[in-house]
């Protein structure tokens, strides 16, 4: 399906947008229970405006909890054809600061920061093309936005949607997925449930995903594109299970928030050796640790025990954002920070590199 044609149906001229450069303020306007542990949170633009995007990006929000500010990624689970709010939906993680703070504290009437869209997790846009839609666990989210924009666009679409949850209970959006498959034609629904422990009648599809039931439930896997969203070790299979089944690599397309230390040893080799060490202070965490010129600021830090948040840990989702008191670094940033943020002295510690020593208000 042609993305494009489906944009067209929401662009009045008259609207006034978001702009990712500029805004930041959005006010949450609904809380709804997803799950026992999932909630959506809906947002809408502080003063008003629509907010564009893809379906499958993300937003990264600043969030203060009880002991300091935070940033976390949350890809938007609602329709990119509904402008006027954005949902993200989370799940509460046992021990999970950020997660348990927005279940218990984020209501209606709250005003947070956020940075977006974010995020290359995008559905090509081809006309008539055929989907493989596989999440597991939250990972449904961005592939719910896509969902739901095709629901909304009401065109012919070819897409088979196969969620995985570790019980019935805890799969998200079923009864409007199941509500879709109904109503939109072309658009094939599995759920997979890992465990069965307490369901009385369960009549459909149990266990892990595997070779034989991607053959089953799309013989015709090598001729779609599969979008796959979720934890690590699911991803892993499904990409390697794809492969065996004759998915061309740049037909796999996966979105993962896992949080990764860079490993200089698998870096390019670069032409010029750089040998210089420079001297890189945290000053709220009284910690100075040495970083050299070709390693970045992030992954000397997560070696040295510093105390510093991450996600994509590539300069997409701006989770480490940091404000550098004084020193100079050679940042390449893949979208994560504004240029209005840079002017005022942040800089992302996943991809920059020293030029001097540094201070950075960590």
């Amino acid at each position: 399906m042609d993305t494009r044609t489906m944009d067209s149906v929401v662009s009045p001229s008259n609207r006034t947008y978001w702009n990712p450069d500029v805004d930041s303020d959005l006010l949450c306007v609904d809380v709804h229970q997803e799950t026992h542990d999932v909630k959506t949170f809906t947002f809408v633009s502080d003063e008003g405006k629509h907010i564009a995007f893809s379906a499958g990006q993300y937003f990264a929000f600043d969030i203060e909890t009880r002991d300091e500010l935070e940033t976390r990624c949350y890809s938007v689970s609602s329709s990119p054809l509904r402008t006027n709010a954005i949902s993200i939906t989370v799940k509460r993680v046992p021990g999970g600061t950020v997660s348990s703070w927005l279940h218990d504290n984020l209501a209606p009437g709250a005003r947070m920061r956020a940075s977006g869209p974010l995020g290359r997790f995008i559905r090509p846009a081809v006309a008539n093309q055929k989907y493989l839609f596989l999440s597991g666990g939250s990972g449904i989210t961005p592939v719910m936005s896509m969902a739901r924009e095709l629901g909304d666009a009401a065109l012919p679409v070819d897409v088979i949607f196969l969620h995985a949850g570790r019980t019935p209970k805890d799969l998200v959006f079923r009864e409007e997925l199941s509500n879709l498959a109904t109503r939109l034609k072309g658009f094939r629904l599995y759920f997979l449930p890992e465990d069965l422990s307490g369901e009385k009648s369960w009549s459909g599809l149990s266990g892990r995903i595997s070779r034989e039931l991607f053959q089953l439930i799309a013989p015709d896997l090598s001729q779609r594109v599969v979008m796959c969203c979720g934890p690590a070790p699911f991803m892993a299979a499904a990409r390697k299970i794809s492969a065996e089944l004759g998915v061309p690599v740049e037909n796999y397309i996966e979105e993962s928030f896992d949080a990764a230390v860079i490993d200089d040893a698998t870096l390019p080799l670069i032409e010029v050796v750089r040998n210089e060490t420079f001297n890189v202070e945290f000053s709220k965490q009284g910690r100075t640790i040495e970083v050299g010129a070709d390693q970045t600021v992030l992954s000397s830090a997560k070696k040295a025990g510093v105390k510093m948040p991450s996600s994509c840990s590539s300069g997409l989702c701006g989770t480490c954002k940091s404000k550098l008191a004084s020193g100079m670094v050679d940042m390449k940033h893949s979208g994560g920070i504004r240029q209005r943020e840079i002017d005022s002295g942040f800089f992302l510690p996943c991809c920059s590199k020293p030029l001097s020593d540094l201070v950075i208000e960590r």
